[in-house]
């Protein structure tokens, strides 16, 4: 689930898409991945925390 997530994250920010973390609890973070310009959120994915992009 969380391999899925992250690698779902990286496809989406090679793309240009913009993401945000909008929620974490127990280690895992809920991360919606927004349009290019941030302006509508699109879908949300978990993603370990540890596992986070810099950004």
């Amino acid at each position: 689930m969380s391999s899925d997530g992250r690698a779902a994250l990286d496809r989406w920010i090679i793309s240009g898409g913009h993401w945000e973390v909008v929620g974490e609890r127990d280690g895992t973070a809920t991360v919606a991945l927004l349009t290019c310009d941030g302006g509508q959120e699109m879908d949300r994915v978990t993603v370990p925390v540890a596992a986070l992009p810099a950004g």
